[in-house]
């Protein structure tokens, strides 16, 4: 079997260097492993290549595949990737026969196939450890079910709503990107092996049972499009950034939160860090870190595209540079999402401040505008009254409950008595429509959130989540 310096006819160590992808695609070893064995035994029931050959093949792959877990495997720059240095290995150990498992296959089949067995299998873990974040979203906001806080818009205080309906809503950003991925595993589920180079292969080969004995739920239709496209990859890709961003944003949040000018929440020492020169500084450093790992998922999704824009088809070795960024996006969203599930059940929630800073900011403005509409005030009319009571508030230094109800009525002689009846809890309970902050609307979400939780994991349990 020749290496690239074979086939260069010197030790052209540069070239080497530059075109070898075994540095990171040996992560691939299991599954090249597990698709090998499998066209193996299918050559067999095909008698394409004799029993007695995949038996020996068969039992050297998972002696080769054992090596690998022990780290003892002899990797090969010069074999170029995972698939060259498992076959010359294999030839090492078995002889002659090692050459048959290559029979009507082709490396650009065999690398979409491990590419596409790690997709799924990154899917389904994905896919569980959103579903963790989730439940520690559901945690917290148990916890702190009456805890009230400022809902805000452009960062500026806007309304009260309940914490805990401001965590639901990153429950359903999760349940949207659990959605994507379960999507994109459909997608992702599709054996290529029988495509071969670009054409198919001229031999009596049975897809469909390897299909199935590797756990796919369907063949490629088109050879070229199964090894010229990793449109998968991208797929992939993209829902990690749109993950990456959510949980970007509820970082950033934590940050804020965490803040001296904030102070709505405190994280456990064990998700922050001092500073080497200043004593008194606890640093959300988990959460700055899932919000600056967002860029790097989203340079790796915007250099796959790049690489597959203008490729004809079919197989071209740009092709090799589909791998890095996949694996960095892949290690990154777990990583990310396994520490913000353990960083949010760390939290403690301080309810009083929460509490002050809804009484600052004069939120409750739209509640007295909605006020003056129920007296029979045109909206737009309201607005502009509640607008200039606002500024003479301001002016006074008063919030609104410490205004008289003669200065109410300076700018509208609909304010009566019953105004010092808008608060923060009338405003919360008002807006009782689904998916409203309300009490007992969160309450109803919150239980519906908690089912549909059990129900992914039940699936999930079953193996129907993805």
């Amino acid at each position: 079997m020749k290496s690239i310096r074979g086939r260069l006819g010197k030790a052209a160590d540069e070239v080497v260097s530059y075109s070898a992808s075994i540095a990171y695609d040996r992560r691939l070893y299991h599954y090249d492993i597990a698709g090998s064995i499998a066209h193996a035994r299918m050559l067999a029931r095909q008698k394409i290549i004799a029993a007695k050959e995949v038996q020996a093949i068969v039992g050297g792959l998972k002696e080769i595949g054992a090596e690998i877990e022990r780290g003892d495997f002899p990797f090969k720059p010069e074999m170029e990737d995972i698939h060259m240095n498992i076959e010359s290995r294999l030839a090492e150990k078995i002889g002659e026969a090692a050459g048959k498992l290559h029979t009507a296959r082709s490396r650009n089949d065999q690398v979409a196939l491990d590419l596409r067995i790690f997709i799924k299998d990154i899917i389904r873990q994905t896919v569980g450890r959103i579903r963790k974040m989730q439940a520690a979203l559901l945690d917290l906001a148990g916890d702190n079910r009456r805890v009230v806080m400022a809902g805000y818009t452009h960062l500026q205080p806007a309304q009260p709503v309940l914490f805990a309906h401001h965590l639901l809503a990153y429950f359903e950003m999760l349940e949207r990107d659990a959605g994507r991925f379960e999507d994109a595993y459909r997608r992702a589920d599709v054996m290529p092996l029988g495509s071969g180079a670009l054409a198919g292969v001229p031999y009596p080969v049975d897809r469909q049972s390897v299909a199935d004995e590797l756990g796919f739920g369907r063949i490629s239709a088109n050879s070229l499009d199964a090894v010229a496209d990793r449109d998968f990859v991208i797929e992939f890709q993209a829902a990690a950034s749109i993950c990456m961003m959510h949980l970007s944003r509820l970082a950033e949040e934590l940050v804020l939160w965490s803040s001296a000018e904030f102070d709505f929440i405190e994280i456990d020492a064990a998700y922050t860090t001092g500073s080497s020169l200043m004593p008194q500084k606890k640093n959300p450093d988990t959460a700055e870190l899932a919000r600056g790992k967002t860029g790097r998922v989203y340079g790796n999704l915007m250099a796959i595209l790049t690489v597959m824009k203008g490729l004809p088809l079919a197989y071209n070795r740009d092709m090799q540079e589909d791998k890095e960024g996949l694996f960095d996006t892949a290690d990154t969203l777990l990583a990310t999402l396994g520490i913000m599930a353990d960083t949010l059940g760390s939290l403690k929630v301080k309810a009083k401040n929460t509490g002050r800073a809804v009484a600052r900011g004069y939120m409750l403005a739209t509640d007295l505008a909605d006020y003056l509409v129920k007296k029979g005030e045109p909206f737009r009319k309201a607005h502009d009254i509640v607008s200039r009571l606002v500024g003479y508030a301001v002016v006074k230094g008063k919030t609104f409950d410490r205004l008289t109800l003669a200065e109410y009525r300076r700018f509208s002689r609909r304010f009566d008595k019953d105004v010092y009846s808008v608060n923060v809890a009338s405003a919360l309970t008002a807006r009782d429509v689904p998916g409203g902050t309300a009490p007992k609307q969160v309450a109803k979400a919150l239980a519906s959130a908690k089912r549909k939780l059990g129900k992914a994991s039940r699936q999930g349990q079953k193996g129907g989540a993805v």
